[in-house]
């Protein structure tokens, strides 16, 4: 635990479920004030249910449906925040989507729908939360979610794999750019995780398995591990951290077919 958290607002897209719900609960037992965007009304429920458990942990919980890849959306939610709680202090772009296509049948559509969700809806998160930082001289955390996928070639999910590998280059650049005013921003790598996503093809215990060989530690990640990651990078503790993209993937992007030291 974190005892600096206790109070802070925190805005995490995407949270009604899988990675961004358990850093939505993480922050909660944090005792933080947390914003939690959801896509659409079949998440509602859902994110209503999250702030019960919220305040039930001793934080508060707000629910604010929105689309990311929307300026004017993005623009309320942190307005929301601050209206709500008085402030922002950590900024989770977490929102993302994927969709498996073979890279020569890939519409400029999917194309565009993954991008936009997932690099330019990140981006506008990152900026709305640099402009309250900088307007107010607060030295704010922004936390990126990315994915192994940065540095894992995954074919069939190309523009998947090139919204991740941006996330990258963009989360280097903003925390150069802002490090002069102690705003830090750093992402978060995930590997093979046990959410809703992934739901299906682990529900198979073949493909589960194929999977867990790709992992050393040789099993798959809980989000809780992943919003652990997410309240230890917002906190005091990792106060001279910025720039870091921090892989959680029990050692997937370590080149797992050398481990018994062949090649």
């Amino acid at each position: 635990m974190y005892p600096d958290l206790k109070g802070k607002t925190v805005v995490i897209t995407g949270a009604a479920s899988g990675i961004g719900k358990a850093c939505a609960l993480r922050f909660g037992e944090e005792q933080a004030n947390v914003v939690i965007n959801y896509f659409d009304d079949k998440q509602k429920a859902d994110a209503n249910m999250i702030v019960s458990e919220i305040q039930e942990k001793g934080g508060k919980g707000l629910i604010f449906q929105g689309d990311i890849t929307k300026e004017k959306d993005v623009k309320l939610l942190i307005k929301t925040a601050v209206d709500e709680f008085g402030s922002l202090d950590v900024m989770i772009n977490n929102a993302g989507i994927e969709n498996e296509v073979p890279s020569h049948e890939l519409s400029l559509e999917d194309w565009n729908k993954v991008i936009s969700t997932n690099l330019t809806g990140q981006f506008l998160g990152c900026r709305e939360a640099l402009d309250y930082y900088v307007d107010h001289n607060i030295q704010g955390v922004i936390i990126n979610m990315s994915s192994v996928h940065e540095i894992i070639p995954w074919p069939h999910f190309v523009h998947y794999a090139a919204s991740k590998g941006g996330i990258k280059l963009m989360t280097e650049t903003l925390a150069l750019e802002y490090a002069p005013k102690k705003i830090r921003v750093n992402s978060i790598a995930p590997g093979a995780i046990n959410t809703p996503i992934n739901a299906e093809k682990f529900a198979d215990p073949e493909k589960k398995e194929g999977v867990e060989k790709l992992i050393p530690m040789g099993y798959i990640g809980e989000p809780e591990e992943i919003a652990a990651t997410a309240a230890w990078l917002a906190s005091s503790q990792a106060s001279y951290v910025t720039g870091l993209t921090l892989i959680a993937d029990g050692g997937m992007t370590l080149y797992p077919s050398f481990q018994a030291g062949k090649g």
